[in-house]
């Protein structure tokens, strides 16, 4: 996503809404850019910002850009293969890609793929990653709830209990514990089910469970299930959401303290232009000092941002003194994913 929320012109761009595509019989144009998504597009603004970051991207090259929605593994592979048939570069969001992306990019050497928020074990001379450092910006946003809660309790909601999500989930509660040591963490609730990532119902009930026990400041990495979670958080006078991925604040007025932010978009648009000059490495991690994550709450512009932070200044002030240490590497920041190898 990461989390989905883990995602990511003057010419004319073609989308293609199907949930498989089989590809024309004609050779590959070199710049067609075909982003090829994991899950439905929806309501998940990560995949929403994907897929605008990868239209600007084909509008730089003075090319276009197709867009195919997958539903399952079988969809994936089918609009992975049939992209990689007849584009210059394809862009892929997410885990769901690390097995089936090697295997068509050894088949189709002449394409460029182009892997945000993920990266296969077994690299092609023909794939980019693009990865992020989500733990960096969450533990700022822990922090702010830390420095912002009522009651003194904190606690977080992932889509999945996986390795990638507790980039968002632990550096969160770690971040809280930091500025306020006595502070007190709910255990981690996951969505789970056959939507995780898009099960608005779901992400209610979890964060109605929170509430009960008196939590008001909730990390909130359900993607596309974010929206129940803000709901849900109303049970609670005074509760509030920290949302994913882009400014979910004015989708929930007076429920969302501030957002992690990832700039899949900008990160797309960087990496297709990378690739189709020759200069983009092979993999990329981003964080706060080369601006691929960051909080709403540290960008110009908060007084409009509708989140509560803006109400904060005092706290945006400490935050962003910690950002600083953690650019100059005098403040480290664990990396959940390394911590499980």
């Amino acid at each position: 996503m990461g989390v989905r929320g883990m995602v990511l012109g003057s010419v004319a761009v073609v989308f293609a809404a199907t949930a498989a595509f089989t590809a024309p019989a004609h050779a590959a144009d070199p710049k067609l850019v075909v982003f090829v998504s994991p899950n439905p597009i929806g309501v998940n603004d990560f995949l929403k910002l994907a897929k605008a970051g990868t239209d600007k991207a084909a509008a730089a090259l003075g090319g276009t850009a197709k867009a195919y929605e997958s539903t399952d593994p079988t969809t994936i592979r089918q609009n992975l293969e049939a992209a990689a048939k007849e584009a210059g570069i394809v862009v892929a969001v997410g885990f769901e890609f690390n097995d089936v992306l090697p295997e068509v990019a050894k088949a189709n050497p002449e394409t460029k793929f182009l892997l945000v928020d993920s990266c296969p074990q077994t690299l092609q001379p023909n794939i980019f990653c693009s990865v992020f450092r989500e733990y960096e910006a969450t533990f700022l946003a822990g922090a702010e709830a830390g420095l912002t809660t009522k009651t003194g309790k904190v606690g977080a909601i992932g889509a999945l209990d996986i390795p990638f999500l507790h980039r968002y989930t632990d550096p969160f509660l770690a971040g809280a514990k930091h500025v306020k040591p006595d502070v007190v963490t709910a255990e981690t609730l996951w969505i789970g089910g056959n939507n995780p990532f898009s099960d608005p119902a779901r992400g209610q009930q979890r964060a109605s469970v929170l509430v009960s026990d008196d939590v008001d400041r909730v990390m909130a990495a359900g993607a596309g299930s974010n929206g129940g979670i803000f709901k849900g958080l109303a049970d609670l006078d005074g509760a509030a959401a920290f949302g994913v991925d882009v400014n979910q604040c004015k989708q929930a007025p007076g429920a969302v303290v501030d957002n992690v932010e990832k700039r899949t978009d900008v990160v797309i648009e960087k990496g297709v232009a990378g690739i189709a000059a020759g200069t983009q490495p092979q993999v990329a991690a981003l964080g706060l000092a080369e601006g691929g994550m960051t909080l709403t709450g540290l960008e110009d512009g908060v007084a409009d941002s509708g989140c509560l932070i803006a109400d904060y200044p005092d706290v945006i002030a400490k935050v962003k003194a910690l950002r600083d240490e953690i650019v100059a590497g005098t403040l480290k920041i664990d990396d959940p994913m390394q911590l499980s190898k």
